[in-house]
């Protein structure tokens, strides 16, 4: 009688013990794909805006820079200075007070890896042009791959 109990016992023990079966792995691995399908795209939705936001802090930031750079200097830097002219400080000799240390510390790419434009004199109504062409890094385009410009900085 005790070698019964004792076989029952271990019927039980190993019933609570075995792995799972290949139906409820299935079923899990099934609900995963399926909250990812959901999530993923709202997620990478969320990566865009939060690169379309950065490029507008930066056109913000050099904007203040040149400002600076122009309040000093009486004069923008020219085409050929380019947006370096904010760091590191040019030859041309008309440049007198120039702030040791520069502007800005470094000028950084846009956040999709390409150079923000600088053009002087402005095509927009502006004094200059500021512009991140977005992620296709072409002019034009709409939604992520939309130019962000310091002329349509609220749209």
């Amino acid at each position: 009688m005790k070698t019964k109990e004792v076989s029952r016992q271990r019927r039980r023990r190993y019933a609570r013990t075995r792995g799972f079966t290949l139906i409820e792995i299935m079923v899990v691995v099934i609900i995963i794909g399926l909250l990812a399908a959901v999530i993923v795209p709202s997620v990478m939705k969320r990566v865009d805006d939060a690169k379309v936001a950065k490029a507008k802090e930066d056109i913000q930031s050099l904007e203040t820079a040149l400002t600076m750079y122009y309040m000093d200097n009486s004069k923008y830097p020219t085409n050929e200075q380019g947006l370096g002219a904010l760091s590191a400080q040019p030859t041309d000799p008309t440049i007198k007070n120039w702030k040791a240390g520069g502007y800005i510390e470094r000028i950084s790419k846009d956040p999709w890896g390409n150079d923000y434009l600088f053009l002087f004199p402005g095509t927009h109504g502006k004094a200059y042009d500021l512009c991140s062409l977005g992620a296709d890094g072409q002019p034009g385009g709409d939604g992520i791959n939309a130019d962000i410009c310091n002329w349509n900085l609220n749209q």
